[in-house]
């Protein structure tokens, strides 16, 4: 099952927000649309995250059934701003996760991209 968010890279690039196969769904790395691409790290980790459980919601999921998260930020410095948002979204859910800092995503903006991996049970 293939998901779309109807976000503008998945046309340009050919991908799905997400793709569940049997009990495992991928999430594609989601950014931050706008108006919250313009916002701080903790308001597109916000939005993002939003985004991923809409995409969970589709594929008959949740948060809840997320087992790693892989998140690149721009400046390591947003590394708590980030990491609020992450809490507040997974509250005792703690799946495995990962924070990298990169040298830049696609648009300027932004400063948060993140995946998630969910198997439901």
């Amino acid at each position: 099952m293939n998901i779309s968010s109807g976000g503008d890279f998945e046309q340009i690039f050919g991908y799905s927000r997400a793709v569940r196969v049997g009990e495992h769904i991928h999430v594609s790395g989601t950014t931050a649309r706008e108006p919250f691409r313009s916002g701080d790290a903790y308001e597109q980790a916000a939005a993002v995250l939003s985004i991923i459980e809409t995409a969970l919601r589709e594929a008959d999921s949740s948060l809840a059934a997320v087992v790693r998260t892989v998140t690149y930020v721009t400046d390591i410095k947003d590394a708590q701003l980030v990491a609020r948002a992450h809490r507040e979204a997974f509250g005792d859910v703690l799946p495995a996760a990962t924070m990298v800092e990169v040298s830049a995503l696609l648009d300027p903006k932004m400063k948060v991209e993140i995946e998630a991996y969910a198997i439901e049970r």
